[in-house]
């Protein structure tokens, strides 16, 4: 069984915040599944860049009461 994503919860935050907290809970977690909880409308267009930089991916990104909900995989990650 994998392991949960690890959370990042960077609502109320303004960019660049939400990219800098994803970076930092990624360090180390080559092939983890991560969600980025923001509501920031800018991290729609930030994470991709910066999973791109990282070498990883944007599963998806999903929106709900004006919370962006974007789940990334680090570099290495298994896929399903």
């Amino acid at each position: 069984m994998s392991e949960a994503p690890v959370v990042v919860d960077a609502r109320g935050h303004r960019c660049p915040v939400p990219s800098l907290k994803l970076r930092k809970a990624a360090e180390g977690l080559d092939g983890r599944r991560l969600v980025l909880l923001a509501t920031d409308p800018m991290a729609r267009i930030d994470v991709p860049f910066l999973m791109t930089e990282l070498g990883g991916r944007v599963v998806s990104v999903e929106e709900a009461d004006g919370v962006l909900t974007i789940t990334v995989e680090t570099r290495d990650a298994p896929t399903d």
